[in-house]
């Protein structure tokens, strides 16, 4: 089965890592490798803290170019939540992406797409990005619409208070002369009341 050629923004992808990581060898010297091929690393070097400056750099070059992918599946969750075997956690909430580094190791820096859920759980993690929700882009045109629809609760100060529903003044004209038609005639209905009763 291929699901790749058919993939929608709606389906799931798998989230992405990249790791860089700093290997010792036995002549004092180190290398800086990347999970990317691609990548062009620094040759074997005895000078470690350039090395590391240069993995660091690497590792947030990676989170710079990444967009965060608001369907990846959590990267953490794939593994099987390995990362953090003590605490379980069931995958949700929206993808972030994410940096995992021990400073006082200082060997590996790992750029994840992991859900809310696990990122709390993963030791020496910084959020760097949060993927944009399909949902909240959706909501702002239907707030939107909403102020523009808005011009509603603005009519309704100009209905008189006399009225009780709404729909006795659909329209700002007929709110307007209503109150003029009536006001004239209440005072002949109570004068011929009045005269009435003297009578």
């Amino acid at each position: 089965m291929t699901t790749a050629s058919s993939e929608t923004p709606t389906e799931r992808v798998p989230g992405r890592a990249w790791t860089v990581r700093i290997t010792g060898h036995s002549d004092r010297t180190a290398s800086v490798s990347c999970s990317t091929s691609a990548c062009r690393m620094p040759p074997r070097s005895k000078d470690v803290a350039s090395l590391r400056a240069f993995a660091a750099r690497h590792a947030a070059a990676h989170a710079k170019a990444a967009t965060v992918r608001p369907h990846a599946w959590c990267h953490c969750g794939s593994q099987h939540c390995a990362a953090h075997p003590e605490a379980t956690a069931h995958c949700a909430g929206a993808v972030l992406l994410i940096l995992r580094h021990d400073p006082t190791v200082g060997r590996v820096w790992s750029v994840e797409e992991v859900c809310e859920a696990c990122a709390p759980l993963l030791a020496h993690t910084s959020v760097l990005a949060r993927a944009a929700s399909p949902r909240r882009r959706t909501a702002q045109p239907a707030t939107a619409a909403a102020r523009s629809t808005g011009a509603a609760p603005a009519t309704r100060p100009s209905v008189p208070g006399g009225f009780s529903s709404p729909a006795t003044g659909p329209t700002e004209a007929e709110s307007r002369t209503a109150p003029a038609r009536r006001s004239r005639r209440a005072p002949q209905r109570t004068r011929r009341r009045r005269s009435g009763q003297g009578r």
